[in-house]
């Protein structure tokens, strides 16, 4: 067994990598960029040595630094995680050079595997079903448009070295394959080093299912079931889950098993995962076909642990030193259903744009991978696990992946997974920039998540206007009408009570006039019950003024909610939405219809940069005419391109920036007459 493993990678991976290490009693060596100098897994490691400036092509990607470290370290091995150089071969090359081990594949099966382009020929060359595209070099755009137009729309473009969902764009049209191949290109390169791109036919109401392979130096070869992955945004994952509500037992041997052969004939050891795109208009299941492979751990690997016992990363250590497989494939079963929601850095109510800034709250609701003791160890306290890198006080930067965390949830059956999801979510707390626990809380509860019928246009599907919060039946919003009524009360009574001691001592009001989603409640307290609408409501909480989170349990069923105090209410946050409510004493409500709205100025003519990041094209100048939705500019933050439209029809009058700086939120980037 090694003795000291340098983890080439940061954040939540490489936490993740540590404590895996520092149970089997291997020592670790983190190595770190000037930006995560205070990050988690840096205090984590036994040892630290710094590489270098904040973005990645000047320190995490320059595998020259990396052996450096090993060396200065005495480190006989590294483990790559997942994404900088997990999928270089010349980074392995290199290591091995050194006689540094690589706690991976070997370098032919990522050569191999690792180049989406290479991989599409030899799995076709298998016998393995591939989605009909073009597999070869693309000279430019004009070789991209015929190209396209050859296959049929829709297509997808995708960088040859890609991958988490980075480099790929859809194609519906032309014009779209025009707007988007150089950005393709540009993303490939920023990330991965590699410009090439890939087009294929884009599979309708397709579902992204993906077998978790791992094998040793011994030719033993297993596959760990399936995750559904077909829950994402802009082709990177949000929500994961395993085993997949779709696949059946026949269906997971026959790709399981085609699975294993493609990875024997590329000689294959150490944890991989070889992506699917099953047709969900087939329900036989039997149209699948070979979409990638990743030789590397996924980021999603945590649910697989979770129903197989098995800790993938401490296999992937054990094989990387030569050891076999202590189990076959009759081992492998299926206990409980987990789920895996992706918490990132990103607003949802404003179109899900990038959010940097510093974690001024962040309370998870149990500790970083929680280990509760049980058999397997890798489920977490009663079920919930989070994986996770930050702390609070941190800041989440724009050079690196918006991931802040993982919530991995497990129970006996997928619906009990999901539900312990959403309450879980409802108790984790991130204070100071967007977020999305908002936003996967509502997925877990949607109907059509809850009935499995899932493909990856799911978002885009389901909410085409965009995310305004997950809707609230009207049984929440009494629930949440009692709360605010007894909260306000509670509240009520401590000015009593203060004021008392200056000789004043007024009785808090027993009745309230509560307003939340346009619907109105008339509320009353006394010392016996509690009424809303004139129906008693069972409620059983304990509040003291200042708590930030309200545990309650209302008519039997308990709610965890986060608590805001606003000028007429509360802002009160559960179950996947954010709700503003006005909670009045009831001979005062009548006042607040007299208050004055104030109207928000009209800034369409502005084009305003949306989040932190760097300017990458302007695509008009001073006195251009431009149209409604026209792309004007090309923003890059947190490794992803977003391309910012004309908000109206008009002239440019005058531009304030250009391409190459960086620029800061809400920076106005050009202005329209």
């Amino acid at each position: 067994m090694f003795k000291k493993i340098l983890i080439a990678n940061r954040g939540e991976i490489a936490c993740r990598i540590i404590k895996t290490a520092r149970r089997m009693g291997v020592a670790t060596v983190a190595v770190y960029s000037d930006a995560d100098a205070r990050a988690p897994f840096v205090q984590m490691a036994d040892e630290a040595v710094h590489i270098g400036p904040a973005p990645a092509a000047q320190s995490y990607l320059i595998a020259d630094k990396i052996i450096a470290a090993c060396k200065q370290t005495g480190a006989d091995a590294v483990h790559p995680g997942y994404g900088f150089l997990s999928e270089r071969t010349s980074f392995a090359e290199a290591l091995a050079a050194e006689g540094i081990a690589f706690v991976g594949p070997p370098v032919n099966a990522i050569a191999a595997m690792g180049d989406k382009i290479e991989s599409k020929k030899l799995a076709k060359a298998a016998g393995v079903n591939v989605v009909p595209g073009f597999v070869g070099e693309i000279d430019d755009t004009e070789h991209a448009v015929r190209i396209s137009a050859e296959i049929g729309y829709p297509v997808m473009m995708k960088a040859s070295a890609g991958g988490g969902g980075k480099g790929m764009r859809l194609a519906y049209t032309e014009q779209d394959v025009r707007e988007g191949f150089e950005a393709v290109k540009r993303e490939g390169l920023n990330s991965f080093g590699d410009d090439r791109v890939f087009i294929e036919k884009f599979i309708l109401n397709p579902r992204h299912i993906e077998i978790q392979i791992l094998g040793d130096q011994h030719g033993n070869i297993l596959y760990l079931n399936e995750r559904e992955c077909s829950i994402q945004r802009r082709h990177q994952k949000v929500v994961e889950e395993a085993p997949s509500p779709f696949v059946t037992p026949a269906m997971r041997k026959a790709m399981g098993e085609q699975c294993v052969a493609l990875s024997r004939a590329v000689g294959y050891y150490s944890a991989g995962t070889v992506e699917l795109i099953v047709s969900g208009a087939d329900p036989t299941g039997e149209s699948f076909y070979f979409l990638e492979m990743n030789t590397r751990l996924q980021v999603e690997h945590p649910v697989t642990e979770a129903i197989t016992g098995i800790d993938l990363v401490e296999q992937m250590i054990r094989v990387a030193a030569g050891e076999k497989l202590a189990f076959t494939q009759a081992d492998i079963g299926i206990d409980g259903w987990a789920i895996e929601n992706r918490i990132y850095a990103e607003d949802p109510y404003r179109g899900f744009l990038p959010s940097t800034g510093r974690l001024v709250r962040y309370d998870p609701p149990v500790e970083g991978w929680a280990d509760d003791g049980s058999a397997n160890g890798r489920r977490g306290i009663d079920g919930v696990r989070v994986d996770d890198g930050v702390y609070e006080g941190g800041e989440v930067s724009m050079f690196y992946d918006p991931m802040i965390a993982k919530l991995v949830t497990w129970g006996e059956t997928r619906d009990e997974a999901a539900d312990l999801a959403v309450a879980a979510l409802d108790a984790f707390e991130i204070v100071g920039l967007g977020h999305n626990i908002d936003f996967v809380s509502a997925i877990m509860q949607h109907p059509r998540f809850r009935s499995g019928e899932l493909t990856t246009g799911f978002i885009a599907e389901e909410y085409p206007e965009g995310f305004h919060g997950a809707p609230a039946s009207d049984g929440l919003k009494v629930k949440l009408a009692a709360v605010a009524a007894f909260v306000a009360t509670a509240r009520a009574d401590r000015a009593r009570r203060v004021e008392g001691q200056l000789g004043r001592a007024l009785p808090p009001p027993s009745e309230w006039t509560v307003t939340i989603g346009g619907a109105t409640f008339a509320v009353e307290l006394d010392e016996d019950a509690l009424t809303v609408d004139g129906q008693e409501v069972e409620l059983e909480l304990e509040y003291t003024p200042g708590d930030r989170f309200v545990e309650a349990e209302v008519d039997g069923e308990a709610l965890t909610i986060k608590l805001e105090t606003t000028r007429t209410g509360f802002r009160m946050t559960t179950r996947g939405a954010a709700h503003g409510v006005s909670c009045l004493p009831t001979h005062i409500a009548a006042l607040s219809t007299h208050m004055i709205e104030k109207v928000p100025p009209d800034l369409s003519r502005f084009l305003i940069c949306p989040m932190p990041g760097l300017l990458v094209a302007l695509n008009v100048g001073e006195g251009d005419k431009v149209e409604l939705g026209q792309p004007l500019a090309v923003i890059e933050a947190m490794k992803m391109e977003n391309i910012l439209r004309s908000a109206k029809t008009g002239v440019v009058k005058s531009v304030n920036a250009k391409a190459g700086e960086s620029l800061a939120v809400d920076a106005i980037i050009l202005e329209l007459e």
